[in-house]
This record gives structure tokens, C-alpha cells and sequence, in this order.
């Protein structure tokens, strides 16, 4: 799972949410025979550490582009609140298996798989129109040597 941006994002922020899972292939012996299992991830459902959740869902989403940070997609998440959130995605997986080679089986019903927590920090920001310039002003609000503002 990954968090863009993250591991910091901002109150009232779209915050990007999404999955990395892939097809899950193993080869096993079992009582002497050869058995192949395959794994296929089918949905997500994501817990977004702050009570809420989305899912489950066929969608894993995917990485944006950093310009791209704070615009809403079909996995994201707005915090309505700061704090430090532990978030986790479960992905469902359907599978099949054969054995000694021979035709896939379906394996009935679905394997859940939580992903470890991944911390996120949702803090506050605060705007402010400023009509001085730091070169022309440099103890205007928020220049660096000012007393006033962020630094």
C-alpha cells in the first residue's frame, strides 16, 4: 500500500490511497504430488485508520504524478481531522490449483489478506495572502529573520 503524499498529507486534503498487489504463484508438494496454486487479486477494501472505509472494490487504484497531489481518484481519501492514522488495505485474492500438471481448479470462495498498517500524519496548514515581497521586505510575514509567520 502506499500514500501520496505521505507519509504527511493535510486536513481537507484528497489524499491518493492505493494498492500493489500481483498475481501469486506457488509450487508445493503435497502427500507426494505436485500442486500449483495460483492466486489472482480481485478487490480492496481500505480502511483509511480514521473510522471510515472504501470498499471492498475491484479497483487498486494507482501512483500519481506529484503535480498531481491533492486532486480526487477512485481510491482517495479526505482526513476531516489531524493526527497520526494507521492505515491498511485487505486485498482479496480468488485462486486455482492443479495437481501433477494437470487443468485449473477454482478454489472456493476468497483469501483475505490485510497489508501491514502504514502510518500517515494529517497535519493542518494555514494560508495567508501576503502583499510584501522578501527581497523588498525582508521582515515582511514569514521572510526568513522575520519574527511573524512560518519559517
Amino acid at each position: 500500500m502506499t500514500v501520496q503524499p505521505g507519509p504527511h498529507t493535510l486536513k481537507g486534503m484528497e489524499t491518493n490511497v492505493f494498492a500493489a498487489a500481483s498475481k501469486q504463484m506457488f509450487d508445493v508438494v503435497i502427500l507426494g504430488q505436485n500442486v500449483h496454486l495460483e492466486a489472482t487479486p480481485v478487490e480492496y477494501t481500505y480502511n483509511y485508520g480514521d473510522g471510515t472505509s472504501f470498499g471492498p472494490t475491484m479497483f487498486a487504484g494507482g501512483s500519481i504524478s506529484e503535480d498531481e497531489w491533492g486532486t480526487k481518484t477512485r481510491t482517495s481519501h479526505v482526513y476531516k481531522q489531524t493526527g497520526d492514522f494507521r492505515l491498511t488495505v485487505t486485498t482479496g485474492f480468488r485462486g486455482t490449483y492443479s495437481v501433477n500438471g494437470g487443468p485449473p481448479l477454482p478454489i472456493t470462495g476468497n483469501g483475505q489478506f490485510a497489508s501491514p498498517a502504514q502510518l500517515v500524519s494529517v497535519w493542518r496548514s494555514e494560508t495567508r495572502q501576503v502583499a510584501d515581497d522578501c527581497i523588498e521586505n525582508p521582515m515582511g510575514w514569514a521572510c526568513p529573520g522575520s519574527n511573524t509567520g512560518a519559517k
